[in-house]
């Protein structure tokens, strides 16, 4: 179990942990932050995904398993007082364990080099609360992958982080590619790109419909404000839209990439 409990916010472990709130010392570093027993649990399933584990006397007793786990894995386990976890946490109530990760990305590549059915695209997306959750729906509709490109928001981002539900360490995540470039790897794969946007002429029924969903599928989704830029919509193979039945002017971005997303999976599956 942990030793001596840290109390100053000039330790130089507490220090080190705090500058990765900040992308550019997490991008220099290659680490992250993840909040709460899920999150430890779901890095404890990597191997060497866990670095480092911050907990309160009063976490560590609650959840002695996982402190158990984190020390079987080689990974320091650093106790601090309520105060200091406060100032690590990203949340208003710290749930007392935070664990510095490893980046879990993969190159291109080797996302696409398994030859996969289903691909999550995030193309301008810049909240990383809808982020995380277009991140968790993709996890759960069967996504193989999910790309960030450069035009988005930081994965490791701690909203991000925490909307992903755990999900950042169950698929392969694949961070900066510019779309000009990505797109004509994922055609190489044999994937359709699908752009989702209010603007498409062909509507997720008529997709459905005409077998489209059946191929190998890569959705690229967009801004959650303006959806996404020309220069995306020319290039895909197909823009749809979900059409609205009712009254409501439109799906905000997780719930458009829900539907199609288990639209999707569920046309493979047939």
């Amino acid at each position: 179990m942990a030793g001596r409990e840290l109390t100053s916010v000039r330790s130089p472990r507490v220090k080190a942990a705090r500058r990765l709130a900040k992308r550019a010392f997490r991008r220099r570093e290659r680490r992250f932050l993840a909040e709460g027993p899920q999150a430890v649990r779901e890095a404890l399933e990597l191997p060497g995904g866990l670095a480092e584990l911050f907990t309160t006397a009063e976490a560590e007793a609650r959840h002695a398993d996982l402190v158990r786990a984190a020390e079987a894995a080689g990974a320091p386990v650093l106790r601090v007082s309520g105060e200091i976890m406060t100032e690590l946490a990203q949340t208003v109530t710290p749930q007392g364990l935070l664990a510095v990760c490893e980046f879990v990305d993969v190159p291109l590549a080797t996302a696409l080099g398994t030859s996969p059915r289903l691909v999550t695209v995030l193309a301008h997306v810049r909240d990383p609360g809808n982020a995380g959750t277009v991140l968790r729906t993709a996890d759960a509709s069967g996504s193989e992958a999910v790309v960030f490109t450069d035009a988005s928001v930081d994965p490791y981002n701690g909203k991000c982080v925490r909307a992903s539900a755990g999900s950042l360490f169950h698929l392969p995540v694949v961070v900066g590619p510019r779309f000009e470039e990505l797109i004509a790897d994922l055609r190489a794969a044999g994937l359709t790109v699908l752009a989702a946007d209010g603007a498409g002429k062909l509507t997720l029924d008529d997709a459905i419909d005409d077998g489209l969903l059946a191929r190998p599928t890569a959705w690229v989704f967009g801004n959650e404000a303006w959806g996404l830029p020309e220069e995306i919509l020319g290039h895909v193979d197909d823009v749809v839209r979900v059409p609205i039945h009712g009254r409501a002017e439109s799906l905000n971005l997780a719930t458009a990439a829900a539907v199609c997303l288990y639209a999707s999976a569920r046309a493979q599956r047939a």
